[in-house]
């Protein structure tokens, strides 16, 4: 998608600009732009099982050393 903004007659070069930048707003192309450039990679199914079962392990962990932690 290509924007285009012509200069009026007798429009300084200011309000150009700010037409411009307007323009470029309501348009969502940095939007998009930003959103390839920041996007995130999806895991492969073996992270995802490693990074269940690392919670499962730490949740086990500190439930036993909440539980030892304890004084009756």
């Amino acid at each position: 998608m290509v924007l285009e903004v012509k200069k009026k007659e007798k429009e300084s070069a200011q309000s150009l600009v700010h037409r411009f930048t307007k323009t470029v707003r309501q348009s969502g192309l940095l939007l998009e732009a930003r959103k390839k450039q920041f996007r995130k990679r999806t895991k492969s199914a073996l992270s995802k099982k490693n990074s269940a079962l690392r919670r499962v392990e730490n949740k086990e962990k500190k439930r036993l050393e909440d539980k030892m932690s304890k004084p009756k």
